[in-house]
């Protein structure tokens, strides 16, 4: 089950958990009430079967996915150091970024409405819908690994737009939506 906590502003390993003293856990429906992140619990055993993740690609329209593995040579990515900081720069997409954890574990720091950031655990069968326009980034923990599915809406798009971009219609229309609760979950 994801845990979600508020960072501290401590500027340390990125990978570690960076909990505020004492802690300031996020619970799920305040996570999507004040980020718009959705969280579903998957069971990768049974995912084939199920058809929850079907389900789920079939309402958002996702057609597309890839699957991609982090982790540090010589297991996998060469100039690893240097991708792990592009992803952990603020940034956001004009389109929703979904991932799907199936090995390994890592986190998406979200910013709430008041600037601070949310940081998100996901570990395997974790499947987080992170909408488009919020700044956002992604780290590995101290284990340096995971294997993620990818999902997209028609062909694969992820090109990250670094803060500041609030002029972009991404983020003015997630702001919208935001200050005027328009957010809907989908289930």
């Amino acid at each position: 089950m994801v845990l979600a906590w508020y960072m501290d502003n401590e500027d340390y390993d990125k990978r570690e958990e960076h909990h505020r003293y004492p802690p300031e856990y996020v619970s799920l429906a305040d996570l999507f009430a004040s980020t718009g992140v959705e969280y579903f619990q998957l069971n990768l055993e049974t995912l084939e079967e199920d058809g929850i993740l079907d389900k789920i690609k079939k309402q958002r329209g996702y057609t597309y996915e890839d699957q991609v593995t982090m982790a540090p040579p010589p297991d996998n990515m060469s100039q690893f150091e240097e991708k792990l900081n592009i992803f952990y720069t603020e940034h956001l997409h004009t389109d929703e970024e979904i991932r799907l954890c199936i090995d390994g574990s890592g986190y998406f720091d979200v910013r709430d409405p008041n600037d601070q950031w949310i940081r998100v655990r996901v570990t395997p069968g974790d499947l987080l819908i992170v909408p488009a326009g919020i700044y956002h980034r992604f780290t590995l923990d101290t284990k340096n690994f995971i294997v993620a599915k990818r999902f997209f809406v028609g062909e694969p798009v992820w090109t990250p737009h670094n803060r500041p971009a609030d002029d972009m219609d991404a983020r003015k229309k997630y702001v919208e939506k935001l200050t005027e609760g328009k957010f809907v979950q989908i289930r």
